[in-house]
């Protein structure tokens, strides 16, 4: 018997979902979702025009203790340049224009309100100096 997957999970893929359909009316295309590679994960990654967004998504319940926007901690960025690069090499992308968006959501009742922040954050070669070359977006 499959068990029900942990509430947390659960509103987490209800928000990927609506975070894939807010990029999709924006005229974004969807080219990968949770992607992996090891232990580095991508919540989504687009196409806008010629440019490759790779998207976090970030949903909560309420606003309490800094809402979805505190979850963004530098570490997590550091995480998800190490994603990105990961990616492109894994695609032979490395001559595409790069960007980080976030997508912040919160329950409510039933229903989410979503704040889509484009191009929320660079990721320097200053920020991961202990790593291959990377472009400079």
């Amino acid at each position: 018997m499959l068990k029900a997957p942990a509430p947390h999970l659960a509103l987490g893929r209800q928000g990927e979902d609506a975070a894939a359909a807010i990029l999709r009316r924006a005229g974004m295309s969807i080219v990968d979702r949770n992607w992996r590679e090891g232990r580095l994960e991508l919540d989504l990654v687009c196409r806008d025009g010629d440019t490759v967004v790779f998207v976090e998504v970030k949903t909560r319940a309420t606003r309490e203790r800094g809402g979805p926007e505190g979850a963004l901690t530098i570490a997590k960025q550091r995480n998800l340049g190490r994603a990105a690069q990961a990616w492109l090499a894994a695609h032979e992308a490395w001559d595409a224009p790069c960007r980080f968006d976030v997508v912040c959501l919160v329950a409510r009742d039933g229903t989410f309100s979503a704040e889509h922040y484009r191009h929320a954050f660079d990721f320097a070669p200053s920020l991961d100096s202990g790593h291959a070359p990377w472009q400079p977006w």
